[in-house]
């Protein structure tokens, strides 16, 4: 599993290049381990700020990301991106892991992103999927690789 995402790691990095987005600003639902909202917004041609709420855990999370964007393939609307952030969250013990848990916890921690999305020409939205991994620095401290998700945005 490890040779497989290195080598899909070094196609991304030389088989794409930079271009204009198609948009400035989308919002829409995300899917994943965790389901949510996600609002990206363009700060240039190809650098983008994310956020993301999502829920798990019978709790909540918040993350921002800073995204660089570049066309993948050659296909005209298809893009890959990648970034880093910062998440802080809420969840209730008696649903994560040990369910007999009591505590609640509060992580914060950081994030990273890796992800290809699509912008439709005929109508205004865009579907993307990701893998969102992160490392909590608090209570439920490590790594957590399992942030993968599926997006849709109406964009605009």
């Amino acid at each position: 599993m490890k040779k497989l995402l290195f080598i899909l790691l070094i196609a991304l990095f030389f088989g794409f290049k930079s271009n204009a987005q198609d948009y400035n600003t989308g919002i829409g639902l995300r899917g994943g381990w965790g389901t949510g909202l996600t609002i990206k917004h363009f700060l240039g041609e190809n650098k983008a700020v994310e956020g993301i709420f999502d829920s798990r855990w019978h709790g909540f999370s918040v993350t921002g990301l800073y995204e660089i964007h570049n066309q993948a393939f050659g296909v005209d609307r298809l893009n890959w991106y990648y970034g880093i952030g910062a998440h802080i969250g809420f969840w209730d013990g008696r649903y994560y892991w040990d369910y007999h848990n009591d505590t609640n916890y509060t992580v914060i921690g950081i994030d990273g992103i890796l992800g290809l999305e699509y912008n439709f020409k005929e109508i205004p939205f865009n579907i993307g999927i990701d893998w969102k991994p992160a490392f909590n620095l608090t209570d439920s401290s490590g790594f957590w690789g399992d942030g993968g998700a599926i997006s849709i945005r109406y964009i605009f």
